[in-house]
């Protein structure tokens, strides 16, 4: 069985705040056009500043809490504390385990898209990050419980994400700001369901770059 170990595995998360910082005026850009156009500012400057305070030796659990007190207490919008309870709820999922397999990854994924739904009213179709995270949580559950190996998997889960973020070009807000423009909003990507798909791709290359058979 695959797997990879959680010491270590902080990288992960610094390379997905690199993606972050990367994309910061496209994810900017999405948003000016029927939003606050400060969705990429804020991500780029919580998860770089999450980035700095990590210790790359250390654990996926550790890095994912650390990156969660920064958004949370932090940046502003209401993606701070959306994107901080979900990764909250990730490092508790994975606790102490001294290595993640597709059981493991599968059960964090799920313990994070139950802590956005918990704090927000949003559902698939409303035009957010629940748009690319609800199809890739599914999609990688479903992909484990048909047998897939979890590099496999992994790889389902972020073409799932990607079609989920582009499946919000022909939505209409129905969440936040954006849902006053009404069918305005038609024709513009989510930026939350942007920078979604970009941190479950960094988690599917990080970690399939990294998976050891036992």
């Amino acid at each position: 069985m695959s797997s990879i170990a959680n010491a270590g595995a902080a990288r992960i998360v610094q390379e997905i705040a690199a993606t972050i910082v990367e994309n910061k005026a496209w994810l900017s850009e999405i948003d000016g056009k029927i939003g606050d156009g400060d969705h990429g500012i804020n991500m780029a400057k919580g998860f770089g500043r999450a980035s700095d305070r990590i210790d790359p030796a250390g654990t996926l659990t550790d890095a994912m809490q650390t990156l969660s007190d920064v958004l949370m207490s932090e940046i502003g919008g209401s993606m701070g504390p959306l994107y901080g309870m979900m990764f909250s709820d990730m490092a508790d999922s994975l606790g102490t385990a001294e290595r993640i397999d597709a059981s493991g990854f599968g059960a964090m994924l799920r313990a994070g898209l139950d802590g956005v739904q918990d704090i927000g009213a949003a559902k698939p179709g409303d035009k957010t990050l629940l748009d690319a995270l609800v199809p890739a949580v599914t999609t990688f559950e479903e992909q484990t419980a048909a047998g897939a190996s979890f590099a496999d998997a992994l790889a389902a889960m972020r073409k799932a994400a990607d079609a989920g973020r582009d499946s919000t070009l022909d939505m209409v807000a129905k969440i936040g700001r954006s849902a006053r423009l009404g069918d305005r909003s038609r024709g513009v990507l989510d930026a939350g369901a942007s920078s979604c798909a970009l941190i479950l791709a960094g988690f599917a290359k990080g970690i399939a770059s990294r998976l050891e058979s036992a």
